[in-house]
């Protein structure tokens, strides 16, 4: 696993990126980013001929990191009593009889382009079991605990891609933007459902862990870097080479020399660093998108599927104002959370039409779950897996529409129950990937990419 950005953030195998310092003299972006880019080609035929199969050529996975709660953004229960419906009151959207949460209201205007799902349900209330299933669409195998990233994992999304579908030019299949869970947490505790997981940490996607919004983002070396300084980096992979027997037992450093060539040309490529060049984007775009981490997250996503990334997650960093609102919920939503997310979001999607992107690009926005109906004494809600809401776009979802509902009380499914499961299915099957296919582990053992079953109804 490769993170570009600051941070002592220890890496899969146990050793952290300060170590592989000590022992290559060399930077982070030098030693494992060949690992992490290593592909293998795969093709994934498939019987279906729905229309809906391979519509989407790219997706980008906006992963609220937290968990919203969906009674105060999708799925607003005006009828319910006082400590359940909450303080936030319904607006009407850009389709009539559909209403959002007041404080994303050009989110509402954008409701014409995307589909809710109001009845996704699954057991886990531990955020990182719960992050690992949604990101994976398998339940992880410790359920009710609060594992590390661990290799015998089910692969994220990105990593699925960056296996069946390696890329062909400098840039990978699957970047992961801003520094979620699995970058910064406490005590380097590295949250699964991010990662490779069996198919191994090359498979990885590139992680780019600064934040887009710093006036000085730029996660590779600057163009004013003397061509001499990059040969001198390039050159130290040699004495890499020769201290490789003191690892030869950490897995992290076997079997990557071959692609050490083509991780120096993704830092060394004029495409690739203009891809992450935000500069040149005019500065009214980058104001729609907001000035947040997660504004230009969204703004960079477009720019990498345009220059051919496949799927690109943008992340909520974890900082002081993420999603997992046990006290004061309404404050940090109203405040802190929902101004910027409603520029963001409601950006990606305008930004994407108007370029004719969104007609083939997946866009899925979704937490780890929900959270509790009923508000809490500190005026937060609190965990809540047996009800939440995602939100679809693009790609030939048929916008406007809201799929399944809950209760009265946003507690649990009252139709159409859906799963992470399903979700995941819907994602492979609208990227032209069979969900029926098998992966296989480092001992050849098979693992079905998903058993659950496209929504194939959430198409137009």
């Amino acid at each position: 696993m490769l993170s570009i950005g600051p941070g002592n953030v220890r890496l899969c195998e146990g050793i952290t990126r300060r170590e592989w310092l000590r022992v290559g003299g060399l930077s982070p972006l030098g030693l494992t980013l060949p690992e992490l880019l290593a592909g293998r080609s795969a093709a994934a035929s498939t019987g279906q001929h729905r229309s809906s199969f391979g519509r989407a050529k790219n997706c980008i996975v906006c992963f609220l990191f937290g968990a919203p709660a969906h009674q105060d953004l999708w799925d607003l229960k005006p009828e319910a009593p006082a400590d359940v419906r909450g303080e936030f009151q319904p607006i009407a959207t850009s389709v009539a009889g559909t209403y959002l949460g007041e404080h994303i209201p050009r989110t509402a205007q954008t409701a014409h382009r995307f589909a809710i799902v109001r009845s996704v349900e699954h057991p886990d209330n531990t955020h990182t079991v719960a992050l690992h299933y949604m990101l994976t669409g398998h339940r992880h195998a410790q359920p009710a605990t609060n594992p590390q990233n661990q290799p015998t994992d089910f692969p994220t999304f990105g990593a699925v891609v960056e296996h069946l579908r390696p890329s062909r030019g400098a840039l990978p299949s699957a970047i992961s933007l801003n520094a979620p869970a699995n970058q910064v947490s406490a005590n380097n505790h590295i949250f699964p459902g991010f990662f490779g997981g069996f198919l191994g940490t090359k498979y990885d996607p590139l992680f780019i862990s600064q934040d887009p919004s710093a006036a000085d983002f730029q996660p590779f070396p600057r163009p004013s870097d003397s061509r001499e300084r990059l040969a001198g980096r390039h050159g130290l992979l040699a004495e890499v080479d020769r201290q490789r027997h003191e690892l030869e037992e950490v897995a992290a450093v076997r079997g990557f020399k071959d692609d050490y060539q083509r991780a120096f040309g993704l830092v060394a490529s004029p495409e690739s660093r203009a891809a992450f060049d935000l500069s040149l984007e005019p500065g009214a775009v980058r104001e729609r998108y907001g000035r947040s981490a997660f504004g230009q997250g969204a703004l960079l996503a477009r720019r990498l599927v345009e220059a051919g990334v496949r799927l690109v997650t943008v992340n909520w960093a974890r900082d002081d104002a993420f999603w997992d609102t046990h006290k004061d919920n309404f404050k940090l939503l109203k405040q802190s959370l929902l101004p910027p997310f409603d520029l963001a979001f409601s950006a990606l999607l305008e930004d994407l039409d108007a370029r004719g992107l969104l007609d083939e690009t997946l866009v899925v926005c979704l937490g780890e779950f929900g959270r509790t109906p009923k508000i809490n004494s500190a005026a937060g809600r609190d965990h809540w897996a047996a009800c939440n809401s995602v939100v679809l776009a693009g790609a030939g979802i048929r916008g406007g529409q809201v799929y399944g509902s809950s209760d009265r009380l946003g507690a649990y499914p009252a139709t159409l129950p859906v799963t992470p499961d399903d979700l995941a299915a819907t994602i492979y099957h609208a990227l032209g990937i069979d969900p029926a296919t098998d992966l296989f582990d480092r001992l050849s053992r098979p693992y079905r990419l998903s058993t659950g079953t496209p929504l194939i109804g959430l198409f137009g």
